[in-house]
């Protein structure tokens, strides 16, 4: 048996592209909106596309803000993916209107400072050494992007005891964190094959 993990649906997409990639990594995946659930498995995977603001709307629809919280408060792994990833972070701000976020994270989300947006597709990663997440993969591997905001503060969240990895675009964003029990990544692990399969394995072992 696998371990337990929960994917949240609190109405954004991607649940079940998600919930394949992790059946495929060896977990025991159930998608839901029952916050109970959340709090009490193994693993918590927070989904997200789209528009930040969209994606915490949901969130505080469903009342999940505080499980999500209190989840990473008693040590207990949570992973963020896309827009979940972002939501993590104090705000965001899309088209000149801020939303607050989790604020489990300490940062805000911008639009990328680059010539061509989205930023979609494959691209390479530099992850720091000890890394858990990225553990026994190649430098050169590769993770399938899409999004046009993301985070640029590496400087900040590497002041907060976060390990970052980080990609280019542009400029360098934060392509995912690990910082105790909390994970995220920019990308989709879901898409990004066998890498991101890894990476979702790598997740797992934590649990």
């Amino acid at each position: 048996m696998g371990r337990r993990v929960v994917v949240l649906d609190y109405g954004s997409g991607n649940l079940r592209s998600a919930e394949r990639a992790l059946e495929r990594a060896g977990a025991d995946v159930t998608v839901t909106d029952d916050l109970a659930a959340a709090a009490e498995a193994e693993g918590l995977v927070v989904p997200g596309v789209g528009a930040f603001a969209a994606c915490m709307a949901g969130i505080e629809a469903l009342g999940a803000g505080p499980v999500i919280a209190e989840r990473v408060g008693a040590g207990r792994p949570v992973l963020g993916i896309c827009v979940g990833m972002q939501v993590l972070f104090e705000h965001g701000d899309e088209h000149g209107v801020v939303t607050k976020g989790l604020g489990l994270l300490p940062g805000g989300v911008t639009k990328l400072p680059a010539q061509r947006l989205p930023h979609m597709g494959w691209n390479t990663v530099d992850a720091p050494r000890g890394s858990v997440l990225f553990a026994g993969l190649p430098a050169d591997a590769r993770f399938y992007f899409v999004h046009s905001y993301g985070v640029t503060d590496v400087a900040g969240l590497t002041a907060a005891g976060a390990a970052v990895t980080t990609a280019r675009h542009g400029a360098d964003f934060v392509a995912a964190v690990e910082r105790g029990p909390l994970s995220a990544a920019q990308f989709h692990p879901e898409k990004s094959a066998d890498t991101g399969a890894a990476l979702l394995r790598n997740w797992l072992v934590t649990l």
